[in-house]
């Protein structure tokens, strides 16, 4: 979503780098485009009058004109600005679910954006992040096939939904479906209101009705990113009739130019409580104005990546895969494996997206043409392999390499690509053992922040520099000057 804005401010940013000092009309100036930025990302004009002016005060500041790296210090001020814009200076509060039980929550917004979708989303993260037992109840009788909708979903992902009963009101319904969830011993109950195509009279009286009769502990408002003010439009109307206790961005993996996202805070004083980031029933994050402000700079999301990495870790393929490498070995299905890891995690573009410093590696990938189904040829190629020239590579020969080619239907420079691929993280591994191992190598990155300053660095709290440095890790195995993508990476799999 924020692709836009972090490229137009990387650009103003990448201008201040280098400068032994800044005056204060180098940051006006700067912070002029900055302004031009965000409108053009459809922020609220009063919202980017109050950013501004906020981040020129603290960045005219005696310390950061007399900074040794001022360009990295007004980075840092508007990383704080952003963090404040997304949260309101403010942390969330926790979800009101440690209740006596069932907790009601309460899902609103209009037709359309979303909803039911979002409440099978969020039932299912609290299933498996919280350890709830979640009872679903649409009380959309309205729309056609609503509720069966939401039995559906609840079948895909194992949370259980109220029988429905033809004839009752959403009132009754909602009523029914406390009740239930008080003598089966639910922790939640989750409530799927009915939505408009507009914000109407009848629709906030019905809103007010459920929650008269139920006393949710959490009304969440969802709402589309993609409709950009309009979200923040509908934000506010609701919270005008509604006692909203959070918002729900749906689609904030499209392309829209999130204002909505910047402005919802501000303009409504309701926290932004979770994101919808895919169309998977488990594509739903928890929304954290830190991490968000960072990858809106270019510094990255680290905490994200640990989470995907811990969300798709397997212990026994990691022991397995650990006990190998301890040897030295590392052959054609251990690359597979690392292939469907990293496809798991978003893949390429996705990854780069969420490391520090590799904004530019994931720029290069979007616009060097390089194919999203690259994995996919990759892991073609392995699986066209025998078992025996999976495990020994090396017997492959040119007639092999033919027959595997025309199996993956690829060529035989794709399948040298992959071998030599595999040669070259072969030959890593072997590195990292003489290193010590993974604690070799956590200590070797540690130390891999005293990169030069520029808009992918400093992130808060961090020393100068904070970007990894990619000619360490280059030299760590054995490619000095890396800084693109990995060997075969660059030509392998062009649209």
């Amino acid at each position: 979503m924020f692709d836009s804005l972090s490229e137009r401010l990387g650009g103003i940013f990448e201008r201040l780098r280098g400068r032994g000092a800044l005056t204060e009309i180098d940051v006006r100036a700067a912070m002029r485009e900055v302004r031009i930025a965000l409108l053009e990302a459809d922020v609220a004009l009063p919202v980017v009058k109050d950013f501004i002016e906020a981040a020129t005060q603290r960045a005219i500041g005696a310390e950061v004109i007399k900074s040794v790296t001022p360009g990295q210090q007004v980075v840092k001020i508007v990383n704080d600005c952003l963090i404040e814009l997304l949260s309101g200076g403010e942390d969330t509060p926790p979800l009101k679910i440690n209740v006596t039980p069932p907790a009601v929550i309460m899902m609103v917004g209009l037709q359309g954006s979303g909803k039911t979708t979002s409440s099978a989303k969020l039932a299912s993260w609290l299933g498996t992040r919280e350890r709830k037992k979640v009872l679903m109840a649409s009380l959309d009788v309205a729309r056609p096939a609503a509720q069966e909708q939401l039995r559906v979903l609840g079948e895909q992902t194992d949370i259980a939904t109220l029988p429905i009963i033809a004839g009752q009101t959403p009132v009754q319904i909602a009523e029914r479906a406390r009740q239930s969830a008080r003598l089966q011993g639910f922790d939640v109950v989750l409530l799927d209101t009915a939505g408009r195509l507009g914000v109407d009279e009848a629709l906030m009286a019905e809103m007010a009705a459920i929650a008269s009769a139920t006393k949710p502990d959490e009304i969440l408002l969802v709402v589309d990113s993609l409709t950009g003010q309009d979200a923040v439009n509908v934000a506010s109307a609701f919270k005008a009739r509604v006692a909203l206790t959070g918002v729900i961005l749906t689609r904030m993996d499209g392309d829209a130019r999130g204002g909505a996202a910047l402005s919802m805070r501000s303009v409504t004083g309701t926290p932004i409580r979770f994101a919808g980031t895919g169309e998977k029933l488990d594509a739903l994050e928890a929304f954290d104005a830190n991490r968000v402000a960072g990858r809106i700079l270019g510094m990255g999301d680290i905490v994200g990546l640990v989470e995907k990495a811990a969300a798709n870790f397997e212990a026994d393929q990691a022991e397995k895969m650990a006990e190998k490498l301890a040897k030295g070995q590392f052959d054609m299905d251990d690359l597979r494996q690392q292939l469907a890891q990293m496809k798991k995690m978003g893949g390429l573009s996705g990854l780069a997206a969420m490391m520090p410093g590799m904004g530019a590696a994931k720029k290069a990938m979007d616009n060097g043409g390089i194919n999203p189904k690259l994995l996919d040829r990759m892991e073609a190629i392995i699986l066209s392999m025998t078992v025996k020239e999976r495990t020994k590579p090396e017997i492959l020969t040119a007639k092999r390499k033919i027959r595997i080619a025309n199996g993956s239907g690829t060529t035989v420079q794709d399948v040298n690509k992959v071998l030599k691929m595999h040669q070259e993280m072969a030959n890593a591994m072997k590195r990292l053992k003489k290193m010590g191992g993974i604690k070799g190598m956590m200590k070797m990155l540690s130390g891999m922040g005293a990169g030069a300053p520029g808009p992918e660095s400093g992130a808060p709290g961090s020393d100068p520099g904070g970007a990894i440095d990619m000619g360490a890790l280059g030299r760590m195995f054995g490619r000095p000057g890396m800084g693109n993508l990995p060997p075969g990476f660059n030509k392998f799999g062009r649209k």
